[in-house]
């Protein structure tokens, strides 16, 4: 029996680590029981700590952080989720309209499943509102928020908040028959470069028709009817979801509430969502939170799709110092220096190890 030498033995053992680390990076995507069906989702990367849990927009799916995800520090998994009634989550049954609420109760309930005290939350447009909430309802449970192009809850006056629930309601109901009916008729169909089109259009532009296809692929199927046709398989209830909506007094008490939270914000230059009537939010958190950022990358209301590489060079110095590594989960190519926050950390751990033995030393 011919021995195996020792260098051999631990060239295999590195390849099979190096074959379980890429299995782990892999994206694997997720099934999150909900009392009325399910939530959808796709973790990236490391699996072995708390990841950040991203949440998309108004009409969108997990798709809209596609070109994000690859440019995003490794160390930190990300679990993005489709929404209820949005991509390949649930829809809520025949009768029950969506509400703002809703949406903040499957933050907590994938919370809850995960066994989470706290959580990191990366969140677009709607999900900016969401989160917004979420924070100043539970400071004290998230440890990061990243809000992309929304900074508040939407305001109206109260004629047009009152012609604005007449209208929803009504419109809800039309779309409720047409949600019954679809498990009979097949809705319209389109070729798809139609629906790049009407996606493009019905965003104002913001997603480019190079870049509908990452919407798209969750938010439509295939015709049964027509071979080269596509129909639209989100709720399409949800144009019609119930808002949390606040005045400029309360959103600004709820914005007092949010202390100590590490919270970045980013605005598209060429969006409006973050206008005059954001001010007075973003004064109260920058006066009353320290670790509140606001930054402006160019782009549209999607500028974390359109100009990614933008959006990850303000994202990523703010994980990294408001999440960094543990060194023990950290793994770089040999060639791979580690980023200089991580060899900070690793002097001070050095530091204070240094300091304990001398302290030993002088007790004996």
């Amino acid at each position: 029996m011919t021995a195996v030498p020792a260098d051999a033995k631990l060239i295999g053992h590195n390849e099979q680590q190096q074959q379980q680390q890429q299995q782990l990076e892999q994206p694997m995507d997720v099934r999150i029981n909900m009392p009325w069906g399910y939530v959808v989702g796709r973790w990236y990367g490391n699996r072995q700590v708390r990841p950040i849990l991203a949440l998309h927009g108004w009409l969108d799916n997990l798709g809209t952080w596609n070109t994000l995800l690859p440019l995003l520090p490794k160390h930190l998994g990300v679990l993005c989720i489709d929404l209820p009634g949005h991509g390949y989550s649930s829809k809520l049954p025949e009768g029950i309209a969506y509400h703002f609420v809703d949406y903040l109760c499957v933050i907590l309930r994938i919370m809850e499943e995960y066994g989470w005290q706290k959580v990191s939350l990366m969140a677009h447009s709607m999900s900016a509102m969401l989160c917004f909430i979420f924070a100043s309802l539970y400071p004290h449970r998230l440890d990061m928020l990243i809000s992309i192009d929304i900074v508040k809850t939407r305001y109206r006056k109260p004629p047009s908040q009152i012609d604005y629930l007449r209208t929803n309601i009504e419109r809800y109901m039309i779309e409720d028959e047409r949600f019954a009916n679809a498990k009979r008729e097949e809705p319209p169909a389109y070729t798809w470069q139609e629906l790049e089109h009407v996606l493009h259009k019905g965003s104002a532009g913001s997603v480019p028709l190079e870049n509908c296809h990452h919407i798209l692929d969750r938010n439509v199927a295939k015709s049964t009817k027509y071979p080269d046709k596509y129909f639209f398989s989100r709720d399409g209830r949800c144009k019609y979801y119930f808002e949390f909506h606040t005045s400029p007094p309360f959103a600004a008490e709820l914005a007092r509430t949010i202390r100590n939270v590490p919270y970045c914000v980013i605005k598209g230059s060429e969006s409006n969502f973050i206008d005059d009537e954001s001010r007075e939010v973003i004064d109260i958190l920058r006066s009353n939170n320290p670790h509140f950022e606001l930054h402006e990358v160019q782009g549209t209301h999607h500028v974390h799709l359109n100009n990614a590489q933008g959006v990850a060079e303000v994202i990523n110095p703010f994980i990294m110092h408001h999440r960094p590594p543990h060194l023990e989960t950290w793994t770089v190519d040999e060639q791979q220096e580690l980023p200089e926050v991580v060899q900070q950390f690793a002097l001070a751990v050095d530091e204070a190890e240094n300091v304990k033995r001398r302290k030993r030393k002088s007790n004996l």
